[in-house]
């Protein structure tokens, strides 16, 4: 099979069942795209730092590991393209975002994009990058009798727009249960109670669009989402964050112990796709 990857969508194929989905990490705001915007920080304030890092061990396990190097501000991948909330009745972020987490505007009054330009960034990314995701999970569908797509993502811990209080480290969404088979989920929260950092599952993030729409447990296709609170692998500001002050600087040994246990996770997903022929 010819190699998928492109200027802005990086592949790494393996032949193991598992396929793990970095829709987050880009910050590339390429022309035309930053017209109108409000300031380059606030297009990238957003973006989950440093997870390609945190995770750059899932390639030597035999995972496919598909990355997006655009930032969520283009567009984000992992939103309902009919527009359709993910959360209703909660504060969230569109398709292609007018404003941060926070509420503060990206763009300039008049300039956020129209529906022709929603229609265009998602022709030329958010389309492109699923049809990866669908191809990737076929070929290893075809392979296995059970594959497991693990969505990675992270989140600033205190951001009261979006969740009271301060958000577990560990958040495990499978849209109710029903984007994987419940031992599986199991698995993974047995690993983040061990680990002796917080954990919830099906909490505010119950998984996004990649989770929902790829997560078919009766057909063998078992989707999860792990959104990570970043205090548990950066050294975090807790709240309200200036330019200048974030993202903070990634820290191997500080990482070290969280990225002990996603590595203990991933390899539950490899064990459970195995279990399961």
């Amino acid at each position: 099979m010819h190699d998928q990857s492109t200027s802005w969508r990086a592949i790494t194929r393996g032949d193991a069942p598992l396929v793990v989905s970095l829709p987050h990490t880009g910050t590339d705001i390429p022309a035309p795209y930053d017209s109108g915007l409000v300031s380059p920080w606030l297009a990238r304030k957003d973006a989950d730092w440093w997870i390609e890092r945190l995770y750059d061990f899932a390639a030597g396990l035999g995972a496919t590991v598909l990355r997006t190097s655009i930032s969520r501000t283009v567009i984000d991948v992992n939103r309902d393209p009919s527009g359709v909330s993910l959360y209703p009745g909660q504060a969230t972020t569109e398709l292609c975002p007018t404003t941060t987490f926070d509420g503060e505007p990206l763009y300039e009054p008049g300039a956020e994009p129209d529906a022709e330009a929603v229609a265009e960034r998602r022709a030329r990314f958010f389309d492109p990058y699923h049809e990866a995701l669908r191809t990737e999970v076929k070929r290893l569908r075809s392979r296995n009798d059970h594959v497991v797509v693990y969505d990675c993502h992270s989140i600033r811990s205190v951001i009261p727009r979006l969740f009271e209080g301060t958000l577990p480290h560990f958040n495990i969404g499978t849209n109710g249960g029903t984007t994987c088979a419940p031992e599986l989920s199991a698995a993974i929260e047995d690993l983040c109670s061990g680990s002796g950092l917080s954990h919830v599952v099906n909490g505010r993030f119950k998984g996004g669009y990649i989770t929902r729409s790829l997560g078919e447990p009766d057909k063998g296709v078992h989707a999860i989402q792990m959104e990570l609170a970043c205090r548990g692998y950066m050294n975090e500001p807790l709240g309200p964050v200036a330019e200048g002050q974030w993202p903070s600087p990634y820290d191997e040994s500080y990482a070290a112990p969280m990225r002990e246990v996603l590595t203990r996770i991933l390899k539950a997903c490899l064990t459970f796709a195995h279990s399961k022929a």
